[in-house]
Formats: structure tokens, C-alpha cells, sequence
């Protein structure tokens, strides 16, 4: 089964994108979890952040 992200969740990837390159972090990986359905963010190199279904975003 395909997981597709939620409106909010790309909403959140792009503000975070627009953070980290606005700092020139450059962005490695963004990946669906797939048993949780949040969005794994990884940029630079100690950067890791996980978005859940409802957008909110915490550091890993």
C-alpha cells in the first residue's frame, strides 16, 4: 500500500526546506515512514527531523 503525505505534512517539509537552505544546510534525504506515515527529514549532517500525520515536527 501506497502512503501519500498529508497536506499539512508538505506544507511543514516545505517550510523546513526553505529553513535549512536559508541556513545552507544541504538536504540529504526526505522519506515516508511507512509503518508510522510520518515524513523523515534529514539535512546536513546531524539534522534529522520526523513530521507527523498532523504537521507538527520534532528533532531526532
Amino acid at each position: 500500500m501506497q502512503i501519500i503525505p498529508t497536506s499539512a505534512q508538505l506544507f511543514t517539509c516545505f517550510i523546513l526546506s526553505y529553513w535549512a537552505t536559508k541556513m545552507y544546510l544541504p538536504i540529504y534525504i526526505i522519506r515516508i515512514d511507512e509503518p508510522t506515515g510520518g515524513v523523515f527529514f534529514l539535512a546536513g549532517e546531524e539534522t534529522e527531523i520526523l513530521i507527523n500525520r498532523n504537521g507538527l515536527w520534532k528533532l531526532l
